[in-house]
């Protein structure tokens, strides 16, 4: 249910907003150790944690603790390693803020780190199924909230934490809401959980860290507005950037929400040299993430050759990849080589997929090997597709002639494939037919759809080429211009539209 989920930035909040808050202890030793967390530097933090708590309070550290726990399964959560240590983190923590509370039932400080406290066990709890234990603890957080504003409404934090309870209660989906009335939990406002939050933060108290993680969600899931979720997970690599969960975000995000092939690609190669280069936190897992990740988005780009690359490297690398990229890269091998018509070799992979997904307890993965298995593709398009790449691999060593025997034969075998045009109108620039070119470049870019933005952007800068070098100056500039608005072009392509419309615009 979203409401746990978006509850469990509060125990991260809790050591950052001692930097704001002047009755909250220590503030500025529990907010680097905070920073330190959000750096995924787990182990500096733990230590940092044994030495800070006195002078500070020995829950802060507690629920400090249990953060780290949380954090070390974000960076791997479909691993159980961390669940049990987490489960008991959590649980001590919980019991010594409740004390606390009891002890000095006027004391905020006490309240806000006893909601802090049951975050993690909470985003646990959601990431595991276990959906009625995770929104009981999110209704406790929010009374432990309501009573820290109560005492000292200075708390902007708890005041956030409130505003996301009252949004993620109105936008669950319809079954959550049952199961919130089954459990006596109070309704949400998506609106007013919107202004406090939005006002909270305006007022300083949450500019960093796991506030904006959260924050990023909401403005995927609902909010409807993935350039300002982007510009959140921007904003905390620059300030975090030893963690590689938040530039792993900003890929899937270009992917997902923009479906920006190129600009993800390059997202996921700039956290692997990250990682090859030890400058990320976890690098081992990260650099196989960034291998697969890498991969996905060069097959999406019709780079099959090149992704199959990335997923053996993933799979060479066993067993130090995340929990399920294993056996996730040997699907991806198996659908690889599918494509290019390799029905043997897709056949070995899905059997390693399925065997190693049923092992690690990866039912989606284990179900798609198995579909690979049962379906036959098209060994009509695979071969076009095989002879398209072959012939592309011809015309990057510049030979033309071996790069037009491949794609005639793959334009014979799937005349209307778009990506097969465009590569084949590449190889008559090559040979010189500029005619020839010019009339299969036209014609992808006045398809109105079907035809992917790789191509369509491309198509739109070669075509705009033509027509500056036949001296038509107002038809390139609208090409260009065309080929730098499409989003999910390749990089080079937007890069030389821009530098091209430049000068002919100046």
């Amino acid at each position: 249910m979203a409401v746990a989920a978006a509850v469990g930035f509060v125990l991260c909040a809790s050591a950052k907003v001692t930097a704001a808050i002047p009755g909250l202890t220590e503030r500025a030793r529990l907010a680097a150790i905070y920073d330190e967390i959000l750096s995924a530097r787990l182990d500096q933090a733990r230590t940092q944690l044994e030495q800070a708590c006195p002078p500070a309070p020995p829950v802060a550290c507690l629920a400090l603790r249990g953060v780290a726990d949380w954090w070390d399964v974000v960076l791997d959560p479909q691993s159980r390693r961390v669940d049990g240590r987490l489960q008991a983190s959590a649980k001590q923590s919980i019991e010594a803020a409740a004390a606390w509370t009891a002890r000095e039932p006027e004391r905020a400080e006490a309240w806000f780190y006893l909601a802090g406290a049951h975050a993690p066990l909470v985003q646990w709890r959601i990431l595991r199924g276990q959906r009625l234990a995770a929104a009981r603890d999110g209704s406790r957080i929010k009374a432990a909230l309501e009573r820290a504003l109560e005492l000292d409404p200075t708390m902007h934090d708890a005041k956030f934490g409130i505003g996301l309870y009252h949004y993620y209660a109105d936008v669950v989906p319809a079954p959550a809401k049952i199961v919130r009335w089954l459990l006596w939990l109070p309704g949400g406002d998506r609106v007013r959980g919107l202004r406090e939050m939005l006002e909270a933060r305006d007022r300083g108290a949450l500019l960093v860290g796991e506030a904006d993680f959260q924050l990023h969600w909401l403005y995927l899931w609902y909010e409807r507005q993935p350039s300002r979720a982007l510009e959140l997970l921007r904003g905390l690599t620059t300030r975090y950037p030893a963690n590689p969960v938040f530039h792993q975000r900003i890929a899937e995000v270009q992917a997902d929400y923009f479906h920006d092939h190129p600009a993800s690609a390059a997202t996921w190669s700039e956290l692997l040299e990250r990682a090859v280069g030890g400058r990320v936190s976890a690098a081992k897992l990260a650099e196989a993430r960034a291998h697969l990740g890498l991969g996905i988005e060069l097959d999406a780009m019709d780079e099959t050759d090149r992704a199959i690359e990335q997923f053996e490297r993933v799979v060479r690398s066993l067993p130090t990849v995340p929990h399920e990229a294993g056996a996730e890269a040997l699907v991806r091998l198996g659908a690889a080589h599918d494509r290019l018509g390799d029905r043997t070799s897709a056949v070995a992979f899905y059997r390693r997929a399925a065997l190693a997904a049923d092992a690690a307890e990866l039912p989606t993965i284990s179900g798609r090997a198995k579909h690979g298995l049962a379906h036959t593709p098209n060994a009509r398009a695979a071969e076009a597709y095989r002879l398209s790449l072959e012939g592309l691999r011809a015309l990057e060593r510049r030979d033309v002639d071996a790069a037009w025997t491949a794609l005639e034969r793959a334009a014979s075998l799937a005349p209307n494939e778009p990506g097969i045009s465009y590569r084949t109108a590449r190889v008559l620039l090559a040979r010189g037919d500029h005619g020839a070119a010019r009339a299969r470049l036209v014609h992808l870019v006045q398809q109105p759809r079907g035809v992917p933005a790789l191509v369509r952007a491309a198509a739109n800068h070669d075509l705009a080429v033509l027509y500056e070098r036949d001296g038509d100056r107002d038809r390139a500039v609208s090409h260009f211009r065309s080929a730098l608005s499409v989003v999910g072009g390749a990089l080079d392509v937007r890069s030389a539209a821009r530098a091209s419309l430049a000068r002919l615009t100046k």
